[in-house]
């Protein structure tokens, strides 16, 4: 898949993570500021940080995200349903649930797409992606809950929390991708840590991309483009 490797572009497919549960106040700060300085699309917050980040965040283009039934998916939906309505009262405007994976594991496939679908109709258009964890789960598992992300209606099937051990692989990106229509985008989360990590899972289909390591990521496509301008200017003072 051709992707535009532009800093703009790359930047636009960011949710910057702003999850760890040993932050602290001055922690968020910060990662609330790398956000708006590389100018990511959004930040996915821990769902007590919503409302400061909004107000944080007022006057930039980055938008805030949370999660929802994080990291394990085994909150009732109906918990998950009043997480999301607080959470858009907060501020958010974007929705990262976890599927229940033990459901998903176990063939419960109506139970895990009504799970999906209370919290989609919760969400009331806004974006909703669908958190599998992937690395519990096997190939089949994989492509069979993609099939019920789409069909529950949601905006994206995404790999990974973070929080499980593994994160999002170019196989399982892949996988996802082959599983779902266009209707229906891709984001990989966990591990992409460096440039390369996320050129390959946006090669591989992926449209967003959930990060810790923007700055990394950013800094290392601008000295990239820095030196390919450097070398194109020593190249064309030699003729």
């Amino acid at each position: 898949m051709a992707i535009e490797l532009t800093e703009a572009a790359v930047a636009a497919t960011i949710d910057h993570a702003i999850l760890k549960p040993d932050f602290t106040q001055a922690d968020v700060d910060r990662e609330l500021d790398i956000a708006a300085e590389w100018g990511v699309f959004s930040v996915c917050v821990r769902p007590s940080d919503i409302a400061y980040a909004a107000r944080r965040l007022a006057g930039t283009s980055v938008a805030v995200g949370t999660v929802i039934g994080f990291p394990h998916g085994t909150t009732s939906t109906a918990t998950k349903v009043a997480e999301l309505r607080q959470a858009r009262a907060d501020g958010a405007t974007e929705f990262d649930m976890v599927v229940h994976i033990g459901a998903l594991r176990g063939g419960e496939d109506e139970r895990v797409l009504a799970d999906i679908r209370e919290v989609v109709a919760a969400a009331e258009g806004l974006v909703t992606k669908v958190i599998l964890e992937t690395s519990l789960l096997g190939d089949e598992q994989i492509a069979r809950g993609s099939r019920l992300v789409e069909a529950g209606g949601a905006t994206f099937v995404k790999t990974s929390t973070g929080f499980a051990g593994g994160g999002a692989t170019v196989e399982h990106v892949t996988l996802m991708r082959e599983s779902v229509s266009s209707a229906v985008q891709v984001k990989a989360s966990g591990g992409v840590r460096g440039l390369d990590a996320a050129v390959a899972m946006l090669e591989a289909g992926a449209t967003r991309l959930g990060t810790s390591a923007s700055a990394t990521i950013l800094g290392e496509l601008r000295a990239r483009a820095a030196g390919d301008r450097a070398s194109a200017v020593e190249d064309s003072s030699s003729y």
